[in-house]
């Protein structure tokens, strides 16, 4: 819930506050100014870490936290929705920084690992094609340029980190009839990575189907070449089912009403008949649910429980969080509507860790082969 504060400003001081916040509102360039005094408290008091990493495209901290379970110290974090920026503030005491474009990568704090959970964009190939049949030498800078994974090549290129993670949508192998993730391999090849990339399904987490390819690598300025890393996953055990992540007492609130429940069942059966498989998704309760999006807060329709003598309900935003594999004890301080937001684009916390481990895993093999 937010709180109400009144405050009196000297003239001066409010004429401030009202320059900086021409792109927003004065309350936004007041919470950022208190988020970062607060920042700049916790820096202080930071402790000794196994490893620092940054946190790119960071949404609510999924992949921080998996980082940071395994003994890291994030150094950096940067997500530009005010919302998500929020429910970062609430659980890591710090605000991300926003418009990646607008980043000197040179003030970015050295580190040992970088993350991101870059966003899918288009890549144009037409300039590349005209030098390559000029005979002249193309790199990530004439390939991305344009695209936000352009950020994270800049980034890369003037930390030079020992290893990176990447995570995003399964369908980037295939976007853009391959041509996308032709471009970001041979961009990461171009800064000298030794890459590695799997498709990895979170259902042996949490009990949802949810694949992301996630895509690491590792300097061989450092390391060298021609060496293997395998994703050797150590799945739960026993596996989640959706009845491990319900709540016991649910807010009638969440159950479909009699007008959507009937929309819904007539679409889906609408679509049956013309040999489609579009439709809402019961998840049994002792199985897995359909992957979890950021479409939730319209209708919930993917994933729906049923229940005794009522239509049947969308899922909480806390069972969202579980979902994912946060903890309970990961703040929820926004609307639902931003937290399904939020949820559905995030990481499965534990899978996210479990490559994590390897990650640095590996990075400590090569260091110590060196």
């Amino acid at each position: 819930m937010a709180k109400q504060l009144h405050l009196r400003l000297e003239d001066s001081v409010y004429e401030a506050l009202a320059e900086m916040s021409a792109d927003s509102s004065i309350q936004d360039a007041i919470s950022s100014a208190i988020m970062q005094m607060a920042q700049r408290k916790k820096a202080d008091q930071q402790k000794e870490a196994d490893f620092t990493f940054i946190d790119l495209f960071a949404g609510i901290g999924g992949t921080r936290l998996a980082f940071e379970n395994i003994g890291g110290h994030c150094v950096y974090s940067n997500e530009w929705n005010k919302y998500c920026q929020q429910t970062y503030f609430a659980n890591f005491g710090e605000q991300p920084d926003g418009d990646i474009t607008k980043v000197d990568a040179r003030s970015i704090p050295n580190h040992d690992i970088l993350v991101a959970g870059f966003p899918c964009q288009p890549f144009s190939i037409a300039g590349v094609s005209k030098k390559q049949s000029l005979g002249r030498a193309t790199g990530f800078e004439d390939k991305t340029q344009g695209t936000l994974f352009f950020d994270v090549c800049r980034i890369i290129r003037a930390k030079r980190p020992k290893a990176f993670l990447l995570e995003n949508v399964k369908n980037l192998k295939s976007h853009d009839g391959g041509r996308t993730f032709k471009v970001i391999t041979e961009c990461l090849d171009e800064l000298n990575y030794e890459v590695f990339y799997q498709v990895l399904d979170g259902q042996n987490y949490v009990p949802q189907h949810r694949e992301r390819i996630i895509i690491v690598g590792f300097d061989r300025e450092r390391y060298g070449k021609d060496y293997k890393f395998a994703f050797d996953l150590t799945p739960v055990d026993p596996k989640p089912v959706m009845r491990d992540i319900l709540e016991t007492h649910v807010d009638n609130k969440y159950t479909l009403s009699d007008k959507l429940w009937e929309y819904l069942q007539n679409y889906a059966a609408k679509h049956r008949a013309a040999g489609n498989g579009f439709g809402y998704g019961l998840a049994p309760e002792d199985g897995i649910s359909r992957t979890l999006s950021a479409r939730y807060y319209k209708d919930g329709s993917e994933i729906l429980i049923l229940q005794d003598g009522k239509n049947p309900r969308r899922l909480t935003p806390r069972e969202c969080a579980r979902l994912q594999g946060f903890p309970d004890s990961f703040k929820i301080e926004v609307s639902d509507t931003q937290a399904y937001r939020q949820f559905g684009n995030s990481v499965v916390v534990p899978l996210i860790q479990n490559v994590a481990e390897l990650v640095l895993s590996e990075i400590q093999r090569l260091e110590e082969e060196k």
